[in-house]
């Protein structure tokens, strides 16, 4: 269950840095591209192959209902057309690029069914989204990370039962997900970063006790979980980038905790985790405190650290059952839009 309250309408204007835009590039400032054809907000946007970016799904914040229509956006031109529309509308969903070139959808949201098991897969040659197998377990919020062998990871995530601690491998050549090892701490709104030596990092996220500062390795040859160090902050909403050295930046994300207020303010601590010691470190501050941001790791070794808001805000929702349920909020001072955590005590 999910609720929305103090809902304004929202256009965002679309930033992008391209080569086609060399002179903005050269200057290090932000230059306007081309709008969306429709209006969204926590859709997804992949990069594909052919050059084009693929933004799909996400959620029209005026109308209250989730997107179905795709589009995609072409760096030559800078504009945006519209695609094919995927089947199943979603939000809080994940899109992966497969080595095939296709693009699978899998889980999120939606008013009507709630979490989703369905995915689907894009094919930029057609132009179409087709049904492929669905996920043993729905899910939202979740993470999905390509491996070495081609094999995409699921991970985490919410459900109507709660944080999600299961994983699941989709097999592109089946078109099936099976069931891995499970995580040893369920979560969601959290990281999961490929490192150089073939494990994954999950890293923080949110969960039944709260904001998490506990992080696992996935070792794809085993199918197994193991915790390794904790994070020096807790935090979920954030980002995790890895860098030419091996080593993992995380970043900002939300997780100071203003008590009695049932508050979650973003943190501008940042970390770097080195797989060689298991170990997370504390590094400089971002300058503005933000969750929900992107972090892009450039040619030159440094990282883009854009958007998101930098206000945060906890709201309790009551189940017809007596007990608070996860909701999709904006917070009216700040006007920005936040899928709450469960209360503060």
């Amino acid at each position: 269950m999910r609720a929305t309250i103090c809902r304004y309408s929202c256009f965002l204007a679309i930033l992008a840095i391209f080569p086609s835009i060399a002179a903005a590039q050269s200057a290090g400032t932000w230059a306007y591209t081309g709008s969306l054809s429709t209006a969204r907000d926590g859709h997804t946007a992949t990069f594909l192959n052919n050059g084009l970016v693929l933004v799909a799904g996400g959620e029209n914040v005026v109308a209250q209902t989730q997107i179905a229509q795709a589009e995609l956006f072409n760096p030559a031109t800078d504009q945006f057309t519209d695609t094919g529309s995927l089947l199943t509308t979603r939000t809080g969903d994940t899109a992966t690029l497969l080595n095939n070139g296709m693009v699978l959808i899998a889980g999120g949201y939606n008013s009507i069914a709630g979490d989703l098991a369905e995915a689907e897969l894009y094919n930029p040659s057609t132009g179409t989204f087709t049904q492929t197998g669905s996920l043993e377990t729905p899910r939202s919020y979740h993470t999905a990370t390509l491996l070495n062998d081609g094999m995409v990871l699921v991970a985490g995530g919410y459900n109507s039962d709660g944080y999600v601690a299961s994983a699941e491998l989709y097999n592109p050549a089946t078109g099936e997900f099976t069931a891995t090892g499970n995580l040893n701490t369920a979560r969601d709104l959290h990281t999961a970063t490929l490192l150089g030596n073939g494990m994954v990092l999950v890293a923080a996220g949110y969960g039944s006790a709260g904001v998490l500062m506990s992080a696992e390795l996935y070792n794809s040859a085993t199918g197994v979980f193991t915790n390794t160090g904790n994070l020096n902050d807790a935090r979920y909403s954030h980002t995790a980038t890895l860098l030419n050295n091996g080593m993992v930046l995380i970043a900002s994300g939300s997780g100071t905790v203003v008590r009695g207020l049932g508050r979650h303010l973003p943190t501008p601590t940042a970390e770097i985790y080195n797989p060689a010691t298991g170990a997370f470190s504390l590094t400089g501050d971002v300058n503005t405190a933000r969750s929900e941001h992107t972090a892009t790791l450039l040619s030159n070794g440094t990282v883009l650290i854009s958007g998101g808001p930098r206000h945060t805000s906890t709201k309790a929702v009551t189940s017809s059952s007596g007990s608070p349920v996860r909701s999709l909020v904006r917070n009216c001072t700040t006007r920005q839009w936040e899928r709450s955590p469960l209360p503060v005590a």
